[in-house]
């Protein structure tokens, strides 16, 4: 077949009718071909890129508005800035995240909504102390992080960062501890259900007095010991108890109006006054002189030391008189009325400084003002609270005769307690609650609430110490609670209780 090949290529050689097409191309012809090929292809390129501009797009896309052409435009001629290190505001921030708190927001329960405001302030304190911040607060993404401001007028050259939240529970010392639960809870059958009368008092003997109906017992807290003072026959019936300070006399008022003096010690009646024609419903002591107030708004002055006992008598109030009160260093006498006023009243009979008219007559309550208490520490100040209608305790400076003071207690008050052994102060209240509330002065924040109560509270009587409040309430029982007791971790000096009775006992006639 080799010999045929040869004879083709030889033909098609010697043909001059065809062009040559083996062999080498000529120099002339190569570059001729390769400008061609050049123009060839930017020609090509040429159309497709004209033929891609042409050709629409199988996917819609929207079309830019000129103000964003040239936003767009604008953002392309402006150089980029420089990434600040909090970064971008819409960049959540992974160090000033927390993301167990976050975990806890995205999976929190929506809160009950019929929890009282006593309930949701308490669990805000606890989420606080456990957390070191209000969880209401922090957001679930953390953008920036910025220390807060130092205060005005501090100067640092050392630019120190402040911290931005709370201090938590286990660096900085824990609140006291205020049990809710009652320490004993004692019976008192036969107790009268009655506002505006005052049927309870704890000796500086540490005994109780109660009066249950027509009786007056006497529970000794240091042995358990009750007994039997005295027993009221017909219709009569006790409407006020007070112990002289420092000493075993119990003043007693009844219904029908005598006043009647006993000593404890000896279980002995030592006399009977007859000030009033009324129900005596508050009387107070004032070192020999026993002030009582009845029920047609009468005060008197008895100089127990005397046979013609009576050495005043004011008459301030239209209704009858529920809450009586001498200040601790007996400048002051305070009396509230079912008239609504809150009157107070200067020296005692005899003194230069003695008024029969209150040098203070107030009245901002909108109800009946039997809760009354003079501050230990400030003994120009004095508490007052309302009945229903009213439902405030209010401060008053009566050095000046000012309110320095109020706060709603959203509820009846009946009666109101300073502690000895820390600047608060409780309250005892009617319905809805029946509580007794314990309030930071002057702050007057809300330290605790203790319910037990399923009636409302009618009296309080606190503890020689100051340890122990006690309320009486309608419910016919007696509760002790351990709300001041004092710090152990803090060294505090304690008054010795004075074992010395009382010097009225010989000089009573």
């Amino acid at each position: 077949m080799s010999q045929f090949a040869f004879v083709n290529d030889l033909k098609s050689a010697v043909r001059m009718d065809e062009p040559i097409t083996s062999g080498p191309a000529p120099r002339w012809m190569k570059k001729s071909v390769e400008s061609t090929s050049s123009s060839a292809n930017t020609s090509r390129k040429t159309i497709e890129l004209m033929s891609a501009k042409k050709t629409p797009s199988k996917t819609p896309n929207k079309s830019k508005s000129p103000d964003e052409k040239t936003a767009s435009r604008s953002a392309s001629n402006t150089p980029a800035k420089p990434k600040t290190p909090g970064g971008d505001r819409f960049i959540p921030s992974r160090m000033s995240t927390n993301f167990d708190i976050s975990h806890f927001k995205m999976n929190q329960e929506n809160e009950d909504l019929d929890i009282s405001p006593t309930q949701s302030d308490y669990r805000k304190a606890m989420s606080e102390n456990l957390h070191g911040c209000d969880i209401n607060n922090v957001r679930v993404l953390s953008y920036q992080n910025k220390a807060p401001a130092p205060p005005d007028g501090y100067q640092n050259a050392l630019k120190v960062v402040y911290s931005q939240s709370k201090t938590p529970m286990n660096v900085r010392g824990a609140t006291r501890y205020i049990p809710h639960a009652p320490d004993r809870i004692l019976d008192a059958p036969e107790i009268v259900d009655d506002y505006y009368l005052n049927l309870i008092d704890w000796s500086f003997s540490n005994i109780l007095a109660v009066a249950l109906g027509t009786s007056v017992y006497l529970w000794n807290a240091d042995t358990g010991a009750i007994d039997q003072l005295l027993d009221l026959e017909g219709a009569d019936y006790i409407t006020s108890l007070n112990w002289v300070p420092n000493g075993n006399l119990l003043g007693v008022g009844t219904a029908l109006g005598p006043v009647q003096l006993w000593d404890a010690s000896q279980t002995k009646r030592l006399r009977i006054m007859n000030s009033h024609s009324s129900r005596v419903g508050a009387m107070s002591w004032n070192s020999h002189i026993l002030t009582t107030g009845c029920r047609n708004g009468q005060l008197v002055h008895n100089d127990v030391r005397q046979r013609e006992h009576i050495v005043g008598t004011i008459q301030s109030h239209t209704q009858e008189v529920c809450g009586l009160k001498w200040s601790t260093d007996g400048r002051y006498l305070a009396s509230g009325g079912n008239d609504n006023l809150l009157n107070v009243y200067s020296g005692l009979p005899g003194q230069i400084t003695y008024q029969s008219e209150p040098i203070y007559s107030f009245s901002q309550h909108q109800a009946a003002v039997k809760a009354l208490d003079w501050c230990p520490w400030q003994t120009n100040v004095l508490a007052s609270g309302g009945g229903t209608a009213d439902r405030t305790i209010r401060f008053w400076n009566c050095n000046n005769g000012q309110c320095i003071n109020s706060v709603n207690a959203n509820s009846q008050v009946c009666a109101i307690l300073w502690s000895k052994t820390y600047r608060e102060l409780v309250s005892a209240h009617g319905f809805a609650n029946n509580q007794l509330t314990i309030w930071k002065y002057p702050s007057l924040t809300k330290v605790a609430e203790l319910t037990g109560h399923t009636n409302r509270i009618l009296n309080l009587a606190m503890s020689p110490d100051g340890s122990t409040v006690l309320s009486a309430g309608a419910d016919e029982t007696l509760r002790m609670w351990k709300c001041f007791l004092p710090d152990p971790n803090k060294k505090k000096e304690h008054e010795k209780r004075s074992s010395r009775p009382t010097m009225l006992g010989p000089g009573l006639r």
